[in-house]
């Protein structure tokens, strides 16, 4: 048992982000929301839940005790700022249930977010990543592969109009996986909030061009340095030459080709030591990119071996994400890389069942219940 394990607060878990972009208040835009008195196109639950959403945002409402009122962060309102009018409604309805839902121990029928890998598969062994894990890694033992392009289709079927918060990557590279190009077209104008995290090191000129063809909304390149050798010495396999020459790349298709483009672009890294300062991270890639991020460490990459500690806290993930794996597994969380909490298989059950599961409910159960040592990796896992 390890006592002072500190547990780790994954929502939100910018150390400090700094963007470009002067921001607006979204005031006017919110009361204008707020006023609509149709049910904005999202059903009756939906648009009253936004109503709410409206209300705690401009101080006309108090969030029940003991809770906070909605807010919104600063890397949300750059995304809110690159929204038209019409489509506020449904991105408010996402993002008040990603960060309400969790604090509240609220459910509906869907996550508010689902992370899609196309491919478990990576090119780097970043020292943070269970990537170094060579039980994970081995082929034989069944971890390593890439989404069919038939399934990925399959899974955004089933979450278009559901979920506006879809995110490709979890445990590989994304663009390891041969049909990225056409898994981000068949995604195009399906979702608000479609995000997508990469190293940077495979990227051409297509696949910029296929990005910003395919209505990604936020672009996050993975880095932790702006000098050698910690830029390698962190993200092993990689070179900061050639992430550099690929950032720089999409910036100058972006530019050139997409002037109206509203994607956002980060650099964020880990908070590891060794890690670059963000004064120089800013210095190093501020030119390229919107927003320049550090993210607080987690050690997720041993979690299956790190002793028992005594967090009682309920995970938020629990009521934030679902993750669906390049197989169909879906799995409540990416610190259990193994699977060993998996809920079952998109290829046979909808989204919605696997979200409201018995076993994903009962894991919810037992973490309200300070029962978290009834499961691993939650028992030594330090995400609430």
């Amino acid at each position: 048992m390890t006592p002072s394990a500190s547990p780790y607060k994954k929502h939100n878990s910018f150390v400090e982000i700094r963007q470009k972009k002067p921001l607006s208040d979204a005031r006017a835009r919110i009361e204008k929301v707020l006023a609509d008195a149709s049910d904005m196109g999202l059903g009756q639950d939906a648009a009253d839940l936004v109503r709410q959403a409206c209300r705690e945002l401009l101080g006309k409402a108090a969030a029940p005790k003991p809770y906070p009122a909605f807010k919104l962060h600063a890397n949300v309102i750059e995304e809110l700022d690159r929204l038209e009018d019409s489509e506020l409604p449904r991105y408010l309805h996402y993002r008040y249930r990603y960060e309400v839902f969790p604090d509240r121990k609220l459910l509906d029928a869907y996550p508010p977010c689902v992370q899609i890998e196309p491919t478990s598969v990576c090119n780097f062994r970043c020292v943070f990543c269970y990537q170094t894990d060579a039980a994970f890694t081995t082929k034989k033992n069944g971890f390593m592969g890439m989404m069919s392009l038939d399934l990925f289709k399959r899974i955004v079927d089933l979450l278009e109009g559901h979920v506006e918060a879809v995110s490709l990557a979890s445990r590989g590279e994304p663009f390891v996986c041969p049909d990225i190009g056409k898994m981000l077209a068949y995604a195009s104008g399906k979702f608000l909030a479609l995000k997508l995290n990469t190293n940077a090191s495979l990227l051409d000129e297509a696949k910029c061009h296929a990005i910003l063809e395919s209505g990604v909304a936020t672009l996050v390149f993975s880095a932790d340095a702006a000098e050698e050798p910690k830029y390698s010495e962190l993200r092993v396999g990689g070179s900061l030459e050639k992430t550099l020459k690929n950032v720089r790349l999409f910036h100058d298709v972006k530019e050139k080709h997409y002037p109206d483009s509203k994607l956002i672009t980060r650099v964020s890294g880990v908070k590891f030591p060794g890690s670059s300062g963000l004064d120089e991270m800013e210095k190093f890639w501020g030119d390229y990119v919107d927003q320049v991020a550090f993210v607080n460490y987690n050690p997720w990459e041993n979690a299956y071996e790190a002793p028992k500690n005594d967090i009682e806290t309920p995970c938020s993930d629990l009521w934030r994400r679902l993750f669906v794996w390049w197989d169909g597994c879906a799995n409540p969380c990416d610190v259990d890389f193994k699977s060993t909490l998996s809920v079952g298989s998109i290829k046979d059950t909808g989204v919605s069942d696997l979200w409201r599961s018995k076993g994903y409910e009962k894991l919810r159960e037992d973490h309200l219940a300070k029962k978290r040592s009834a499961h691993s990796p939650c028992s030594q896992c330090t995400v609430v």
